[in-house]
């Protein structure tokens, strides 16, 4: 008796455990070279982070950031899509996960260039940087800072 017991006790656990884990923070596309080490370790940190990536090799990033709505000086290495949001360069996984949750009225978030601490290029270093939630019309907001 006492072993049944302690067996059903675990399973509950075990369940208890199901019941909790983590939903998938989302599905996100993103868009890169084939050559872009940096690309291929940025779409390693969302994935550490619970995202879904499926990933596309393309030969000109420049219309895949200019259909998207990303200006010039916001772009950067690759151009991802989450749900209605384009993600701009080396945009911390917890940035869109935040912006997930609060569904700002912004065409997206941008990393402009590529800054040595910012996820997916952990240069030794610290290199101050900002994200910025950009609208269509062109205009930025400082999101966050690093």
């Amino acid at each position: 008796m006492k072993r049944v017991l302690s067996v059903m006790g675990i399973l509950a656990a075990v369940a208890i455990g199901v019941g909790c884990t983590q939903a998938p923070a989302g599905e996100i596309t993103v868009y890169k070279t084939s050559t872009c080490g940096c690309c291929k370790s940025w779409i390693q940190h969302l994935r550490a982070n619970g995202f879904a990536v499926s990933a596309h090799d393309v030969q000109n990033l420049d219309q895949i950031a200019r259909q998207n709505g990303v200006s010039p000086q916001l772009r950067s290495c690759h151009t991802a899509r989450i749900g209605n949001y384009v993600i701009e360069g080396h945009v911390p996984a917890q940035d869109i996960k935040r912006m997930l949750a609060e569904k700002p009225s912004v065409t997206g978030l941008a990393v402009p260039g590529m800054p040595q601490s910012a996820p997916g290029m952990d240069l030794p270093g610290k290199e101050p940087y900002n994200v910025y939630a950009f609208k269509a019309d062109g205009s930025t907001a400082v999101y966050a800072r690093y």
